[in-house]
């Protein structure tokens, strides 16, 4: 189920990103809204990581404190 997530992911952020490069024509400007299809899709790559880091921080953190 995650390395599917982790190839799912960051594929369908690029197609949206694709899509809205060609499509928008204020592409790099219009990244800026979050009701355009561009802004979700650089925000998506960026989201996931952070969120697994600190997923495994934090079961890391509990397993620190029960052994000690």
């Amino acid at each position: 189920s995650l390395p599917t997530l982790t190839v799912l992911i960051p594929l369908l952020s690029l197609a949206g990103l694709f899509y809205s490069a060609s499509v928008d024509e204020t592409f790099p400007q219009g990244c800026t809204s979050t009701t355009s299809l561009c802004f979700y899709s650089l925000l998506l790559p960026v989201t996931v990581p952070v969120y697994v880091f600190f997923h495994l921080w934090t079961w890391m953190g509990i397993k620190l404190f029960r052994h000690n």
